[in-house]
């Protein structure tokens, strides 16, 4: 591990709770948990930026990719939130990364905070060629063997529902794409969130389940 992971790693060890851990674990996600509550772990990256600044591109991927690849709940989750704090170095190259990450990662708690907090505002920061060949991505996403993906095509604009620069139509036409003859609850809870935002927001333009 570098010196970075290996601080994150070593402080949130010192944060473990077995008690916890064992609340949290949810079966079949294939991972460790060492009961870090999520403040640790926000905490730790706030540190770790820190003590290790200035992070570049290159440094900021790279160390979300050496966190990634431990199979360990917390450290993925730094992951996510490292890309989160370090959003507006991200490029749409990057998004083959998160691609890997998301059809890896098989817990609402790790894809969901991906595509609503990284993704979406990664593409909402685009603009003309970038900005459509992210678009294509979660268009490819949408229609996916994934449901992961699926999930993540839907959510990815969840917070950009209310921007100006938000392609409602397109949205709209990823969100049924990807829940099209498509059963399964990660695909349709994701669009009942969605629908639920575009009640609220854009009443008349709710996506179909």
């Amino acid at each position: 591990m570098s010196e970075a992971a290996e601080f994150i790693d070593f402080t949130l060890q010192r944060e473990a709770s077995e008690e916890r851990a064992r609340a949290e674990k949810e079966p079949g996600d294939g991972l460790r948990y060492y009961g870090a509550s999520v403040g640790a772990v926000r905490g730790t990256i706030r540190d770790a930026g820190r003590k290790f600044r200035p992070l570049s591109h290159d440094q900021v991927t790279a160390l979300s990719s050496e966190l990634w690849t431990q199979p360990v709940f917390e450290l993925r989750l730094a992951a996510v939130v490292l890309l989160q704090s370090n959003q507006r170095l991200l490029r749409n190259s990057d998004l083959t990364r998160i691609e890997g990450f998301l059809r890896d990662a098989r817990t609402t708690a790790l894809v969901d905070p991906l595509a609503v907090d990284v993704v979406g505002p990664l593409i909402l920061g685009l603009t003309d060629q970038s900005r459509a060949r992210a678009e294509s991505i979660l268009d490819r996403w949408a229609r996916a063997p994934d449901p992961w993906l699926r999930r993540a095509a839907i959510l990815a604009p969840l917070r950009a529902v209310r921007s100006a620069g938000l392609d409602a139509d397109a949205v709209l036409r990823r969100t049924r794409a990807a829940a099209e003859n498509d059963d399964s609850e990660i695909v349709q809870e994701a669009v009942a969130v969605m629908c639920t935002e575009w009640a609220k927001n854009a009443p008349g333009r709710v996506p179909s389940r």
